[in-house]
């Protein structure tokens, strides 16, 4: 860097060279900071390998230094432009650019990008139950503001304040007839139905099969797009296969007390679609008897239990109550022995041969909640309930009106219990679902005070209030492996084997898109369904 230099400096060198008196005068020294440059153009053949000084800048100049420099750019490329001085480079620039215009007008690049983006996009099954039209709102007059009419405000009294909350909405007590609703009114139920309903299962599974070939099963089972239709008009809260072998009818109940019916590939209804309306709320358990395939049991938030009979078309009322129920089992091999959970955490044991709709005893457990009831496959005296952050199981013979003894306890969760489920075939184990992001195996084939945990999965439950609460279920068919949805954004449905390994994924990019959290096996066919909020249901099978 340049160092300033004194006026003795000066004098000294003015005496050691030899200059006239008319060259004393001294010039007037100028920074180099400010000498700006000749004009020229960025691409001119005069500049070609000449580089400029590289100047250093204060950080306080270097913004307004950079506009300026951007500024003289833009008006040395647009005087180019003016005089018609194009450098070479730019000449070949501007030729590739039409070139490329060329091209891709030629071959309709953007009208392709258009088509393959519609294409791609995802679009629900418009299949079954068909959209009803909006209504036509009535035209109101346009509000007027009392102030600027210059009146007094109305003196408006307020409303009552509202009474406790009362299951006082239900359908009448007694039998119903199955109307289809999404028929006209009148129609009889389709002949074929009847057919399939009566047919039962014919083929029982008495083979197990090996974790190898149940994983090839379950590789083999894909989703189709006949295989995706709207069964419900809002939210599914439970679903159930029905026994029978040689085609596959589900039932589903949802948000609105609505059951469905779907054979697949059925031709009556809408698209094999078949919708009634037993109750006024949430159809939370729904299961076909195991003794008479005929008959469909629905569970309502409503306080009713109801038996659907295809073959005298009516909806028969089994159990009636003024408190919401949430789940039941069946507690005897013939299936006329309920066991029934109400929101008051309150169970009642239920005989359907019993003339009415009461129940044989009630008994007080959990005062907090009561999600879900299992009974034991084999020694149906046992049922297991979840209660608050505990899973307790009772024996039936030996309850009492309150403060009834569990046999059994399941400790373990930290969090509001979803469901539990003793294993199908020998009740050794029960599945938990917990709020606490994890799924629990316990090992039952002791009746021990505290039965001893085998296995946790974490897994991710929080589905907000607009989705079904996830439960992990039990493959009817295997007695190792159970199927859970999932909130991964790629839309799935797991299947874990009892260690917690990840055994397979049910995944479907093309039809499924919202989460399946309501699911069900067939029981004795290499079936699967998964049914979402908007009433979708999803079936996978080989």
């Amino acid at each position: 860097m340049e160092t300033r230099r004194t006026t003795h400096d000066v004098v000294v060198e003015l005496q050691s060279t030899e200059m006239t008196p008319g060259s004393l005068e001294v010039p007037v020294r100028r920074s180099s900071r400010n000498a700006r440059l000749p004009k020229r153009f960025q691409y001119s053949p005069e500049t070609a390998g000449v580089k400029r000084p590289n100047r250093k800048r204060g950080r306080r100049r270097s913004h307004i230094d950079q506009n300026r420099k951007d500024v003289g750019n833009s008006d040395e490329e647009g005087s180019s432009v003016a005089n018609g001085v194009l450098s070479s480079y730019e000449l070949e620039r501007l030729e590739n650019i039409r070139q490329n215009q060329v091209f891709l007008s030629s071959i309709n690049l953007f009208q392709a990008t258009e088509e393959l983006k519609q294409l791609n996009r995802p679009k629900p099954s418009q299949r079954s139950l068909m959209r009803t039209k909006a209504a036509v709102k009535e035209a109101l007059p346009a509000r007027k503001s009392l102030r600027l009419q210059h009146k007094e405000p109305e003196m408006l009294a307020l409303p009552p304040e509202p009474r406790a909350l009362l299951i006082t909405q239900r359908k009448p007590p007694g039998p119903l007839p199955m109307d289809p609703v999404n028929m006209e009114e009148g129609s009889k139920l389709p002949s074929q139905l009847l057919e399939l309903w009566s047919e039962g299962s014919t083929e029982e599974r008495k083979i197990r099969l090996n974790l190898k070939e149940y994983i090839s099963a379950l590789k083999n089972m894909r989703a189709t797009e006949d295989g995706v239709a709207k069964v419900g008009t809002e939210r599914i809260f439970s679903a159930a296969f029905h026994p029978c072998a040689s085609s596959l009818l589900m039932a589903t109940g949802d948000k609105l007390g609505r059951v469905g019916l779907w054979k697949l590939g059925g031709d009556w209804g809408d698209d094999g679609v078949l919708l009634f309306e037993p109750h006024t709320r949430p159809v939370s358990c729904m299961a076909f008897s195991k003794a008479y395939p005929t008959q469909l049991l629905s569970l309502s938030y409503d306080g009713s239990l109801r038996c659907m009979e295809v073959e005298k078309a009516v909806f028969h009322d089994v159990y009636g109550t003024g408190v919401g129920l949430k789940t039941f089992d069946f507690m005897s091999h013939d299936c006329f022995t309920l066991v029934v959970g109400n929101w008051s955490g309150d169970v009642a044991i239920v005989d359907r041969r019993t003339p009415g709709n009461t129940h044989e005893s009630l008994h007080s457990l959990d005062p907090k909640t009561l999600h879900c009831v299992s009974v034991h496959p084999s020694q149906k005296q046992y049922f297991a309930v979840a209660e608050s952050k505990v899973v307790n199981i009772y024996d039936s013979r030996y309850l009492k009106e309150t403060r009834s003894q569990a046999v059994s306890k399941l400790h373990g969760h930290s969090s509001s219990i979803t469901s539990a489920y003793f294993s199908p075939h020998t009740g050794n184990k029960v599945l938990t679902t917990c709020m606490d992001n994890h799924i629990r195996i316990y090992d039952t084939s002791a009746r021990t005070t505290t039965s001893p945990l085998l296995t946790s999965i974490r897994h991710n439950m929080h589905t907000g209030r607009w989705l079904t609460k996830l439960s992990a279920m039990w493959d009817p068919k295997q007695e190792d492996c159970f199927v859970v949805g999932s909130m991964f954004h790629s839309r799935m449905v797991l299947v874990f084997h009892e260690s917690g390994q990840l055994q397979h994924s049910f995944i479907d990019a093309e039809n499924i898109h919202p989460v399946l959290s309501a699911t069900a096996f067939h029981p004795t066919r290499n079936a699967f369904l998964g049914c979402n909020a908007s009433g979708r249901l999803h079936v996978f099978s080989d």
